[in-house]
């Protein structure tokens, strides 16, 4: 369904509260042998980095989610750092100053969007995907998250992959968990 309906190979990040994600390997979802496979957002990125709620240290979503992002906002302000965002900044305030050219939240989310494409490089070496679709609440903010992780992905990868994969949002709107879970029992009861 939706941006990766008819291929074989496909990432998908959710960017919210955390990272999810989900992984298409010849056309098949991947899950594993336990069924944990496609938990992306815990992905290591820093391994001496901080403690993530999975137990493990450095994962993506300790990097780049809204609770990071929101955490690295506060303590800008705790700082003292002068910038138009507060304490009680969301994500997506913290995407808008930035997008308003607050130099303070620009670097926020330049540093989260270069960590973020750390993490998707090694995922593109890893999987060799046709696309990453973006989903959830972090990709709605637009070219300011799409323009910069594209470019820096293409730097990184380019050499190996000796071309530039798709970065694309999501095409399902509304419940895309409840619409996926529909089509897993769907595929089951096809299945049988």
């Amino acid at each position: 369904w939706g941006a990766a309906r008819g291929l074989q190979h496909a990432l998908m990040l959710t960017l919210g509260t955390g990272v999810g994600g989900g992984i298409l390997a010849g056309g098949q979802i991947l899950r594993g042998a336990t069924g944990v496979a496609g938990h992306l957002g815990h992905y290591t990125i820093d391994a001496d980095g901080p403690l993530c709620i999975c137990g493990n240290r450095g994962c993506l979503e300790t990097y780049f989610s809204s609770k990071a992002i929101e955490s690295e906002a506060r303590a800008l302000v705790h700082r003292g750092v002068p910038t138009a965002l507060t304490l009680e900044s969301t994500c997506a305030d913290v995407f808008a100053a930035a997008a308003n050219g607050d130099e303070p939240a620009r670097e926020v989310i330049a540093m989260a969007v270069r960590r973020l494409a750390g993490a998707v490089a090694g995922l593109f070496l890893i999987f060799d995907p046709e696309v990453l679709i973006l989903g959830g609440q972090i990709a709605g903010a637009g070219l300011i998250l799409t323009a910069p992780l594209r470019e820096e992905v293409a730097k990184r990868t380019r050499l190996m992959l000796r071309r530039d994969v798709p970065i694309v949002a999501s095409q399902v709107a509304g419940q895309t968990g409840i619409i996926g879970a529909a089509a897993l029992v769907q595929t089951r009861l096809d299945a049988a």
